[in-house]
């Protein structure tokens, strides 16, 4: 009689499809005829075969089970004839493959970024490794984790990643500005796992705000823990901390107007060039949730004309410079959203007994279509933006309620870091600067005009 060939479910046995199955009696196994040897020994070649294609892994055919099914692993070993020979892979989750590897921080140019190198294949860190014979059931689709990560990564480009190293921060300046950056950096945020909070700087005796501690401007640019400032002062104050900090080869996030003349920003970024660092000058203003409703409604419309009045309390000129510069958030979104301007005239009034001042400014696009801008400031005067747009296809009167402006420092905080891992390219630096450069141009031009008339 021919040896007895392994029970296939569905057969003689009531048990789950697609298992196989040796039988339980071993007295019905009789010795291997020459046949039944030459059929074994091919079927070991064969494995032997596969497994040097690809040593540890299965190979996918419509045989290979989902998790809850069973495997094939060949005939029993001698004195476990009467067991199953069944091997079920339970796991937690679905069917998945493996994530693909996360891609590189390349500095613009293609460069790696210092620190960083490319993460392995196979799912985050600190996960288990399955046995090979496990692998292909897990590969099917990625897990819930990776997939929730790969969207955040997506949001800002920074949450979900390991930092290499920290840069160690000093904050110039404590004032509004000043605090909050403090209070980001300390609080627990994708960007601020890259960051690491040295102290702060300041002209007054504080001590410590908020259990940071206050260092001197010296041990600040001759430190080396020290890699990163934040220029947090007073306007006027700026272009002297950019130098100073660039010089010491440090990176540098400053509050916008970056100097109050077009000639020193262009002079102070051929440094940071020079010396390989960042300079990141901040704009809030276009991560709030206002400036985003306008770019929405702006966007492919045909500009008839348009206004921007802007009202506020008075500001010192001395400290904050000319209302051109002091302002150069409303000239940004202009500019933002309709592209180079032209000044056609500019005016001033003051009434400095009675701390009025108004500036008006013609502006004019590319395609002669005028925009006014209007700054007025005086004491009880509320800050507000009242802005008139009128396009072909109809018109947009004043700013609805779009909803409250969250964590923007924190978003421009983002995009620094970014910078810091060379995550922009060098085309989207060089647009950023140039729209930088042209609104401190502009700026300038405004002051000369209304100085001149004076």
């Amino acid at each position: 009689m021919a040896a007895m060939p392994p029970t296939t479910c569905g057969q003689n046995t009531p048990a789950q499809p697609g298992r196989l199955y040796w039988p339980r009696d071993p007295s019905r196994r009789q010795a291997p005829t020459a046949r039944s040897c030459c059929q074994a020994e091919r079927r070991e070649q064969g494995r032997s075969r596969a497994a040097a294609k690809s040593p540890g892994t299965l190979k996918a055919s419509s045989a290979v089970p989902y998790p809850g099914t069973a495997l094939d692993l060949g005939p029993p070993r001698k004195g476990h004839e009467t067991r199953p020979r069944v091997l079920t892979a339970r796991l937690r989750s679905p069917p998945a493959p493996a994530s693909p590897a996360r891609p590189r921080i390349l500095r613009p140019g293609g460069q790696s970024a210092p620190g960083s190198r490319p993460r392995s294949q196979g799912g985050p860190r600190g996960a288990q490794r399955l046995r090979p014979e496990l692998e292909l059931c897990a590969q099917q689709q990625p897990l819930e984790e990776e997939t929730k990560m790969n969207a955040e990564v997506g949001q800002d480009g920074l949450r979900g990643l390991e930092p290499e190293r920290k840069f160690g921060v000093v904050v110039v300046g404590v004032g509004r500005a000043g605090s909050v950056r403090i209070r980001d950096l300390r609080n627990p945020h994708p960007s601020s796992a890259f960051l690491n909070l040295i102290g702060f700087v300041s002209r007054r005796e504080l001590g410590s705000v908020e259990g940071v501690p206050q260092i001197s401007l010296e041990d600040a640019l001759s430190s080396q823990e020290v890699e990163v400032a934040y220029i947090c002062s007073e306007n006027s104050s700026h272009e002297d901390y950019i130098r100073q900090f660039l010089n010491a080869g440090k990176h540098v996030l400053v509050e916008y107007p970056m100097t109050l003349s077009w000639a020193a920003a262009r002079d102070l970024w051929d440094l940071a060039e020079q010396k390989g660092r960042v300079l990141h000058e901040e704009h809030v203003e276009l991560l709030m949730e206002e400036f985003a409703f306008l770019k929405k409604e702006v966007v492919g419309k045909d500009l008839l004309k348009g206004s921007l009045l802007f009202t506020a309390g008075p500001l010192e000129e001395e400290r904050f410079g000319f209302p051109a510069f002091s302002g150069i958030s409303r000239l940004t979104w202009l500019v933002s959203l309709f592209g180079e301007l032209s000044l056609v005239s500019a005016t001033l009034e003051q009434r400095k007994e009675d701390q009025y001042m108004k500036m008006t400014v013609c502006l004019e696009t590319e395609n002669k279509r005028p925009l006014t801008w209007i700054e007025e400031k005086a004491p009880g005067l509320k800050r507000n933006r009242h802005l008139s747009f009128h396009f072909k296809s109809g018109s947009l009167e004043n700013m609805p309620n779009v909803g409250v402006n969250k964590n923007i420092f924190l978003k421009d905080q983002n995009i620094f870091v970014q910078k810091l891992l060379g995550q922009f390219s060098e085309k989207e630096l060089a647009a950023e600067k140039k729209r930088i450069l042209h609104c401190l141009w502009l700026a300038e031009e405004i002051q000369k005009h209304c100085c001149s008339k004076e």
